[in-house]
This record gives C-alpha cells, sequence and structure tokens, in this order.
C-alpha cells in the first residue's frame, strides 16, 4: 500500500456564475473608484489530480487542451503558450528537494464560456501543489496568489473575482479596493436559493470568447476617460448593492430585473462584449417570457444567464433549443477550494 507521502492529491473548485459587478474588479477601475461584485459558484467544476513519481520528471496533461507537456523539475521552464497556468504554478512551488510528480488536469465547461474557468484551474492546481509541499495558506492568501500568477506572471488579462470566488465558494459580495479584496458571505434563505435554481438557465451561445480583447478594449475606454464606460461601471456596482438586497431579502422578482439592469450597463463597457447570437438569444428569451438576461462573463460569447419567473422556465428552454442552444440547468455550489488524498493503487 502506498505510504502517505505518495498518495494521490484530489483537488476540485467549483465555477462561478456573476450576478453583478463585472468588470468593477478588473484594474485600474478597483484603484480609482473600488470595485463590488455580487456572485455564486455553481455545480461546475475544476479538476486536479496529482501523483507523486520516483524520478524529477512533472508531466502535465490537460483534457480540455488535449495537450501534454513533460520536463525536468529543475530546469527553467518555457511560456510558449503551452499549459502556461499549469507551469507558472508548478515554478512558484517547485524546491530544491523536489521530486518529479504528473499532473491530470480538466473541467467540466469548456475554455472560454465565461465561468471563469482559467482561474478557477489556477485554484485547483495551487490546491494541489500546496497539499504536496504541505505548505500552509490562508484562503486569501491563496487566492491572491492565484490572481498574482496568473494576471501578474503571466500578463492574462482580467478581474479579481474569479480566483476568491472559486476559493471561497457560495454566495459572495466582494468589495475591492486597488489589489486588497474583501470576501463577504451571504446567508441566502434555502427556500430562495432553491427557487433561484428553479427560475435560472444556463444557455450556451455556442462560440467561446477571448475574453482579454473584450477586457483590453474596456480598459482603454475607462482610461480615455469614456463615459459610456465609467457611467456603466458605476451602475455596476449599484447593481450589485441592489440585487444582493434582493437575494437576502427573498425578493427574485425583482431579481430578475435587476439581472436585465446589469446586462443594459453590462453591454455598455464595450462593444465588443455583445454579438449579434448574443442579442438574437437574449431577444427570444425576453420575449418567451423571461423576466432577465446576461452573459456571465466579459462577454463576445460564452454563457447566457437567464431569469426566467412567472412559469416561463420550459417557454425559454424550448426557445433556445430552437435557436441552436445547449440548455442547461445549475445548482448552487455552497463549498469552495477542495483537495483531498487517497492512496495510489
Amino acid at each position: 500500500m502506498a505510504t502517505p507521502s505518495r498518495s494521490v492529491i484530489r483537488a476540485k473548485a467549483p465555477l462561478r456564475i456573476s450576478f453583478a459587478g463585472g468588470g468593477t474588479d478588473v484594474p485600474p477601475f478597483p484603484e480609482r473608484e473600488g470595485g463590488l461584485v455580487l456572485n455564486a459558484t455553481i455545480n461546475r467544476y475544476a479538476y486536479g489530480t496529482l501523483r507523486p513519481r520516483e524520478d524529477d520528471a512533472i508531466q502535465i496533461d490537460s483534457h480540455d487542451f488535449g495537450m501534454s507537456a513533460v520536463f525536468d523539475v529543475h530546469e527553467p521552464l518555457v511560456f510558449d503558450g503551452k499549459l502556461d497556468l499549469a507551469k507558472a504554478a508548478v515554478r512558484r512551488f517547485a524546491g530544491r528537494d523536489t521530486r518529479g510528480f504528473d499532473l491530470h488536469l480538466h473541467s467540466n465547461a469548456p475554455p472560454g464560456s465565461g465561468l471563469g474557468s482559467s482561474s478557477t484551474m489556477m485554484v485547483a492546481l495551487i490546491g494541489l501543489l500546496k497539499e504536496h509541499r504541505n505548505l500552509p495558506l490562508t484562503d486569501y492568501e491563496l487566492a491572491d496568489l492565484a490572481y498574482s500568477l496568473e494576471r501578474k506572471d503571466l500578463g492574462i488579462k482580467g478581474g479579481l473575482q474569479d480566483q476568491y470566488a472559486a476559493t471561497f465558494g457560495g454566495f459572495n459580495f466582494l468589495e475591492l479596493f486597488g489589489d486588497r479584496v474583501v470576501v463577504n458571505p451571504l446567508r441566502i434563505s434555502p427556500d430562495v436559493v432553491l427557487e433561484l435554481e428553479y427560475n435560472l438557465l444556463l444557455c450556451y451561445s455556442g462560440t467561446t470568447r477571448d475574453g482579454g480583447r473584450v477586457i483590453e478594449d474596456q480598459t482603454n475606454r475607462l482610461q480615455h476617460g469614456n463615459e459610456d464606460t465609467v457611467g456603466a461601471l458605476r451602475a455596476q456596482k449599484e447593481l450589485a448593492v441592489e440585487m444582493k438586497n434582493a437575494l437576502l431579502r427573498g425578493r427574485l422578482a425583482d431579481f430578475g430585473a435587476l439581472l436585465d439592469s446589469a446586462w443594459q450597463a453590462k453591454r455598455r463597457m464595450s462593444d465588443r462584449i455583445s454579438t449579434p447570437r448574443i442579442e438574437q438569444l437574449y431577444e427570444e428569451a425576453r420575449k418567451a417570457g423571461a423576466l432577465g438576461a446576461k452573459v456571465t462573463g466579459a462577454g463576445g460569447g460564452g454563457y447566457l444567464l437567464v431569469y426566467c419567473g412567472n412559469g416561463s422556465k420550459h417557454k425559454v428552454a424550448a426557445r433556445m433549443l430552437d435557436l441552436g442552444a445547449d440548455v442547461e440547468e445549475i445548482a448552487f455550489e455552497p463549498e469552495g477550494l477542495r483537495t483531498w488524498r487517497v492512496h495510489d493503487t
């Protein structure tokens, strides 16, 4: 039987949906005015497995990208666009006494889906490696490290919300001040959570997106003082507060209408956020009875989150299917990152 030091380590971190405030977590807005984000984690996950080796080789396999990489644990890493997330995490945690290991990574949402999949995978990776190295990290330290590796070391454009959502899990109201993040867990009534699940649909537009290009355009507009972008970001903050209050008080019809307001504000942040396909799905969902809908990430593709209400869920789902969109129901995940060990067999 394998000894504990040679046991296999697994990690599981949840993806998230953002209700309002997305974009206010993207620099330089948090430094200038502070950001507010309302999000929740769902039953979609990034998974990882770390299996120690007896030699100094590291092998990384990504099911999502269909890629593999093999290198020596002590050799300089080359960041060439091939599994760079995993390489950045390995480089940060490698030590002189580190031996080799195999990493197997996969998630049940496509890259570019708008559900925070890349940042969630980074959180899962750090969870695996900190357990492997027996390093103490608080949840805040882990989320901050995930942000630093992805956004600063690798230069991948984006905000701060995804790493904290995946680490902490559940419904959260995030306050952002520069690089400092305060996570406020929300105690939503179980009945409200169940009713929210009952009325929500995720509709996949059929295309992934390059969130970095959308965020780059949004950032350029902000830096040049574009009134639409600045005003839309400020509106997102106000809507995050209003939607949080609607959830806490169980006013879900108001929540659905505010979700729609969040989309109207979001689309003003950049011309690249919406597309003809997204507009088609949005308009038809509304005609079928949806109270509100918005894209779940930076925009340009990915998932549309639809709040149905008024008994319209089956009509909305049928119309989305008619238009060739994949339709999924969701459940909320109250837990954040989890790691565990199993004996290698």
